[in-house]
């Protein structure tokens, strides 16, 4: 069985780490299913998701010429063609928290990444803004 970019393979859990967990593919290929390619919805707790022994099927992302596979658990499964294609639902309405993401995509992890990478970028900028006119920022003091 050779091991191709795109192609689905059964493989055993052999070890679980914070980031992701390792699957033995047989012929002693390993690969690692990074925790964000484990499940559609946010994974916290790897450990809650998969335990050493179990048999998942993987997609196989990449291959690197190291020798490194990259492994997706939720994208070799097959998703039915009316949940692929059912519109979110959206929330209306004010939130009383300081979040600014919609509750309906709570749990979707991309929308999550997004939500923050764009919270960070705006967080970076305010805080350059800061640092410049504490220190002078451009133009600075003529002396």
């Amino acid at each position: 069985m050779s091991i191709e970019v795109g192609s689905k393979v059964e493989g055993k859990v052999t070890g679980i780490a914070n980031f992701g967990a390792f699957i033995d593919l047989g012929n002693n290929k390993t690969g690692l299913v990074h925790i964000s390619e484990v499940s559609d919805s946010y994974v916290e707790n790897i450990n809650e998701e998969l335990e050493v022994g179990q048999i998942v099927t993987v997609k196989v992302l990449s291959i690197a010429d190291d020798g490194k596979i990259g492994l997706s658990i939720r994208k070799a499964q097959e998703k039915p063609a009316a949940e692929a294609s059912k519109p979110k639902p959206s929330s209306r309405g004010r939130q009383s928290s300081s979040h600014k993401r919609p509750a309906a995509k709570k749990d979707d992890f991309d929308s999550l990444m997004n939500s923050f990478l764009k919270d960070s970028e705006d967080r970076l900028t305010s805080l350059k803004r800061h640092t410049e006119n504490k220190r002078g920022g451009r133009g600075g003091r003529k002396g």
